[in-house]
């Protein structure tokens, strides 16, 4: 009987062990944006700067180590032709200052697909439209925890190391695809939404429930992308749509997370 269950534990392990090693595993990079966005938090950052400018060498020379066969940005698919024609022209010259030279498609999606060379790169976004801010509606409520909710989120987001100014990309980006940090991202996203509803309507969870249907949209055009379990997948988005790929990624049966500290650094934080 022993011997029977130990065989039967063996077998376990091992189709365990060829079910990981046929998922494609996938790099979930958060980001603060690089350039303009009308995110609810936003972060200063001077591209051009010789400083950053380093330090955005550093990142993408680490980021290239997991060596993507396939890269994923955060625009519409729409825009596919224009990544296509802005990539091809900064292999040909990094000089080039493409559409996409002010943001992290080109400083950083661009750069570490030269650096792996990497031959395919996705539009992944969907644009849809919703309310981050349900301010108004919570004051004329008296939603206490709506404010209780946002103000304990301001609080902890600000102890944390996210200034790329004060404490460097690197450790930026590191504490930003940390569990702490999307647990704060979800927060100012979805659950402080929550506490925003009249007592007849939802207004307050109608708007997270459209920023979750953006993510699961986007989520939906990564899955469209057609890859196997020999392909390696990057994919470069802000710090809240990470946080719902991480979810997703993390339950699946195709796709296996990698680690982003296993390749910025464990030691950054």
């Amino acid at each position: 009987m022993k011997n029977a269950l130990l065989i039967i534990a063996l077998l376990f392990g091992l189709f365990t062990a060829q079910a990981q090693d046929n998922k494609i595993k996938v790099l979930n990079l958060g980001i603060f944006h690089l350039g303009y966005t009308d995110d609810l938090r936003t972060t200063e950052y001077d591209e051009e700067n010789k400083k950053n400018k380093e330090q955005i060498k550093e990142v993408n020379e680490l980021i290239a180590k997991f060596k993507p066969t396939i890269i994923m940005v955060e625009t519409p698919p729409k825009n596919q032709h224009l990544v296509e024609s802005a990539y091809d022209a900064y292999l040909n010259n990094p000089e080039t200052k493409t559409i996409y030279a002010d943001n992290e498609i080109q400083l950083l999606a661009f750069e570490i697909g030269r650096l792996a060379k990497t031959k395919r790169i996705y539009a992944i976004d969907h644009e849809m439209g919703y309310d981050y801010y349900q301010d108004k509606l919570a004051k004329e409520l008296n939603a206490k925890n709506y404010f209780k909710s946002l103000q304990t989120a301001d609080s902890l987001f600000s102890k944390l190391p996210l200034d790329p100014k004060k404490d460097g990309l690197k450790k930026t980006l590191m504490q930003m695809n940390t569990p702490e940090t999307r647990a704060i991202l979800y927060n100012y996203n979805v659950d402080q939404l929550f506490y925003a509803n009249s007592s007849d309507k939802f207004e307050g969870v109608d708007e997270a429930a459209r920023f979750y249907q953006r993510n699961l949209r986007m989520f939906a055009n990564i899955c469209k992308i057609e890859a196997d379990e020999n392909d390696r997948i990057l994919i470069i988005s802000g710090g809240a749509h990470a946080s719902f790929f991480h979810d997703f990624l993390s339950r699946s049966y195709i796709y296996e997370v990698e680690p982003v500290e296993k390749y910025l650094g464990q030691n950054e934080l």
